[in-house]
């Protein structure tokens, strides 16, 4: 079942895009997360920064939140770019490679900003901007080995862009519009995920149980003495997961109970921070990587960070830590990963081909509509994503009613809907166990249906695909 000695290194990137930050919007969060009351300026944050203020032990904490390099924001497209173009270069890649002599890879977990009301740290607005925007950069460069994945903030009741929150749609629709835009727009759909804030809940638990089978999610650790000291992480507010297990093998959640063991289908990976003010990568966290992978354990160690800071410290810091612990290890090899990669090879997972997801439309003598949807190979959830973009211009996800869970499903186009010509395109989209993505196009106005595979492995040229970008 498992491929042990071997450490799957994962880079997930919370992919945001731009983010500018005032001196008087980080005096304004170290109120939030110390609640500390200063009149804001610049040299009093470089005294803060210094460790001159006495702050009553909180001193190594404050200076963490606002370390020079947490706030050296790439606040503009230009500035994100520049790094890209050296993080993307081959030399960049190299300059430390795995044990199997490859460079490093990046896994780009885009979100989209959308449906807010204030944005004062200026995001880039609009569905799909920054999704497009990575995959021009990784084909410009020739990034063939980075994989592309789903990343959602929730939105808070203010729908202030720089706020987070818990609950996927509480005050908004956003995540049923990013996903059936990307469905029909794009044809893509996710296989892996990383959640808005390290945030997991049982909205999104059972969410992501439906349709997404690889959730690098989990922030399982210890926490230190400065996490302790920043009031936003206290019972666990943001990123519960202090009963997940604090080991690097994925693990199947429990149905009641995401942070547990249990038998869920999707796979929970542990995911620690780089380069932020919390639940930071450690030494001694790569070390008991390579100890689990020397037991025979599935090991994929997953590191996360933003591309609105200078990615290049960290993958530098990641390099240097487990090239350093390999030495302890001989019989353990290490291999930078795509996160579908990483949990396929570490977990042994059996391939499959991907769902088919055949679609026919069958037309009533009352003038309904009916889709029938089928696949041979069982979708990974109990039913696909379903759609629809009206001939308005609006998008919209729905049930299926069920026939046969995971094989067979149907949907009616009448009056309780939409009747069939009120619509330009119905999308289906699912993946199957083994990561591998469907989303199938009907033209609601033609009939025709198209189809594209995403996450097929490197070796099956069995079916087309849309590509790893």
């Amino acid at each position: 079942m498992t491929q042990g000695s071997t450490v799957h290194v994962v880079h997930c990137i919370d992919t945001e895009g731009p983010l500018y930050e005032s001196v008087e919007a980080t005096f304004e969060r170290l109120h939030d997360i110390f609640r500390l009351d200063f009149e804001p300026s610049l040299a009093l944050l470089e005294s803060l920064q210094a460790g001159d203020v006495d702050l009553g032990g909180r001193e190594a904490a404050v200076r963490k939140v606002v370390d020079p390099h947490l706030l050296a924001y790439n606040d503009t497209w230009d500035k994100l770019d520049g790094m890209l173009a050296d993080c993307l270069s081959e030399e960049f890649r190299t300059r430390v490679r795995d044990t199997e002599g490859g460079g490093w890879v990046y896994n780009w977990f885009c979100v989209d900003h959308v449906d807010y009301a204030v944005n004062p740290r200026h995001r880039d607005m609009g569905y799909h901007n920054i999704f497009d925007h990575y995959r021009s950069a990784l084909r410009d460069w020739g990034s063939g080995r980075d994989e592309v994945h789903f990343h959602y903030h929730p939105h808070p009741f203010s729908k202030e862009a720089h706020r987070s929150a818990t609950h996927w749609w509480a005050s908004s629709d956003s995540l049923y519009q990013v996903l059936s835009r990307r469905v029909i727009d794009r044809q893509w759909f996710p296989a892996a995920h990383r959640p808005g804030f390290h945030v997991i809940r049982p909205d999104s638990h059972w969410f992501l149980e439906q349709h997404v089978p690889f959730d690098f999610s989990s922030q399982a650790s210890l926490p230190t003495t400065e996490d302790n000291a920043q009031l936003g992480l206290d019972s666990g507010r943001w990123g519960d997961w202090r009963r997940a297990p604090a080991t690097w093998e994925p693990y199947h959640p429990d149905h009641d109970d995401y942070q547990v063991s249990g038998a869920c289908r999707r796979w929970i990976a542990r995911c620690l921070n780089l380069g932020t003010r919390y639940r930071l990568l450690t030494e001694a966290d790569v070390r008991q990587a390579f100890q689990e992978a020397a037991q025979g354990r599935p090991v994929v160690l997953g590191v996360t960070n933003h591309d609105f800071r200078d990615l290049r410290p960290d993958v530098r810091e990641v390099q240097s830590l487990v090239a350093r612990v390999a030495v302890e290890f001989p019989e353990v090899s290490y291999r930078y990963s795509g996160a579908v990669d990483a949990m396929r090879s570490a977990l042994g997972l059996t391939a499959q081909p991907p769902c088919d997801l055949a679609l026919s439309l069958e037309q009533r003598g009352d003038g309904t509509h009916v889709l029938q949807v089928e696949t041979k190979t069982p979708t990974f959830g109990p039913q696909p994503w379903l759609a629809l973009k009206t001939t308005s211009g609006t998008y919209h996800h729905d049930n299926f009613d069920f026939e046969v869970p995971f094989r067979r499903w149907r949907y009616v186009f009448d009056e309780e809907t939409f009747p069939l010509t009120a619509l330009e395109t119905v999308g289906v989209a699912a993946n199957n166990a083994y990561g591998i993505t469907t989303v199938s196009l009907l033209d609601a106005t033609s009939d025709k249906v198209s189809t594209k595979h995403w996450n097929l492995p490197e070796d099956d040229k069995s079916v087309s695909q849309g590509g790893s970008l």
